[in-house]
């Protein structure tokens, strides 16, 4: 639950299937497969995700470029494209939705991982430039139980884009206690994703400055 989720936006179906099993080795979970703009639309709606990888050239109503519009409108997720097409027009099209990565067919398992990392790497320095400084005695304020200096240790890594197994090695510890460690404290803060809680440290945050 506590991982990374991605949702896979791409119409070729063992192109899919490659992409959730190395996302899947590489500790990602995988939300959904959506294979058309429809499907993508409605796993939107109604899953938890942290992370979408969108196809541009989809057989469907909604290319991946208008997708990542709608993304940046209703639902405030990093996105990366996954595309064949690497001509001025697409890119210029392409640069004006933010994406947090740009990967072009074929693509390699390296790559694509290093892709996904820098892309939440640089999704966390955004929220970042934009929040008021982090502060356990600020949260604190606003949260009913309190987060334990341990949690807020898990926070702070999380809040960097770190992946569970990137927080248990830069804490010393266990992947299984960061697991109960992010449990607790999204319980804590009411929510049930990653990017979930990007959005509401940042709103925690802005009500002690009132």
């Amino acid at each position: 639950m506590y991982e990374n989720r991605v949702l896979i936006v791409e119409d070729e179906p063992l192109i899919a299937e490659d992409l959730a099993e190395i996302l899947a080795q590489a500790g990602y979970s995988i939300a959904g497969i959506a294979y058309d703009s429809d499907q993508a639309i409605q796993i939107l709606g109604s899953a938890q995700l942290d992370l979408v990888i969108l196809d541009i050239d989809l057989k469907s109503d909604l290319n991946g470029i208008q997708l990542g519009i709608l993304i940046n409108k209703h639902h405030q997720l990093p996105f990366i494209y996954l595309t064949s097409f690497s001509d001025r027009k697409t890119i210029q099209e392409v640069k004006e939705t933010n994406p947090m990565g740009y990967l072009v067919k074929p693509f390699d398992e390296k790559t694509l991982i290093a892709t996904l990392e820098i892309a939440r790497f640089n999704f966390a320095e955004l929220w970042k430039a934009k929040s008021p400084p982090l502060s356990l005695r600020a949260l604190n304020k606003q949260v009913l139980t309190p987060i334990t200096e341990r949690e807020f240790a898990c926070l702070e890594q999380l809040l960097l884009g770190k992946s569970n197994k990137e927080i248990a090695k830069d804490l010393f510890v266990s992947t299984n206690t960061i697991k109960t460690h992010l449990s607790n404290l999204f319980l804590k803060l009411e929510v049930k994703s990653r990017s979930q809680v990007f959005t509401q440290v940042h709103q925690l945050l802005e009500m002690t400055k009132n």
